[in-house]
């Protein structure tokens, strides 16, 4: 607790004991803690796009928005989780993207805002966080599972994240055989990134291919928009939010 004190740091599980947690209406509890980038009602937005369906599996999940959230780095994994009530430089070099914090009966996701930057970001890490929880409570649609199976054995190209396109090698990795616990790692991210994308399309406008990164190809974007009507069939979207697939921006 010393070095916390010393360095401007609070213990993440004081924060969440200080807070009044905010509930949406979709189920979702939610709080603020210091300069975050995003005023209240943005990031209330962001929170309330969560799907009822979705939020009513996340009871026991509290997503607490913060300036910085301390990685354990030198102190070990084991290390106490400490929160950074601003922004600085020489601490955002020490934060990561969000920590987990058992809070007791719930568990705490703290998000660094301040490290992420802009309202895309914080919106993907949010919604990211949120579909694996929602997995990790009530697993992987049948539906979306055939799908999402079905396309690999067609060998669609391109996946959602390099943890789905590294299971899904895994799982073909040996022809004429399929690696089950591979494959259900792979369903269960597969559909985590398919959630967190379809909750991405409905806060906010952005281009597919925002999301691509270096280490896989992305997947091709008929077979994603496949999986993302399905997610939208499986969880409408709350009141004042609208699912658009939109293949070419106009000029």
């Amino acid at each position: 607790m010393a070095e916390g004190v010393g360095s401007g740091l609070v213990r993440a599980i004081d924060v969440a004991r200080k807070l009044e947690m905010r509930r949406a209406s979709n189920g979702v509890s939610f709080a603020v803690f210091g300069e975050c980038g995003l005023g209240l009602s943005e990031l209330e937005h962001l929170v309330q796009t969560v799907p009822k369906l979705v939020g009513e599996a996340l009871l026991l999940k509290e997503y607490i928005f913060v300036p910085l959230a301390m990685s354990a780095g030198r102190r070990g994994g084991d290390a106490e989780a400490m929160i950074a009530p601003e922004y600085t430089v020489e601490l955002a070099d020490e934060a990561i993207c969000h920590r987990n914090v058992s809070l007791g009966a719930k568990d705490g996701v703290f998000l660094s805002a301040r490290l992420l930057g802009d309202k895309f970001a914080i919106a993907f890490e949010l919604f990211i966080n949120v579909g694996h929880a929602f997995v990790d409570a009530a697993g992987v649609p049948d539906s979306f599972a055939e799908l999402a199976w079905a396309q690999v054995v067609a060998e669609v190209k391109g996946e959602t994240s390099q943890d789905a396109w590294e299971s899904r090698n895994q799982a073909t990795a040996e022809k004429g055989r399929v690696d089950e616990k591979a494959k259900g790692s792979y369903l269960e991210t597969a559909f985590s990134d398919a959630l967190a994308i379809y909750m991405l399309s409905l806060a906010v406008d952005f281009d597919y291919s925002e999301l691509r990164e270096r280490e896989y190809p992305l997947l091709a974007p008929q077979a994603l928009a496949e999986r993302l009507r399905l997610v939208s069939r499986l969880f409408p979207p709350n009141a004042g939010y609208e699912f658009a697939i939109k293949y070419r921006r106009r000029a």
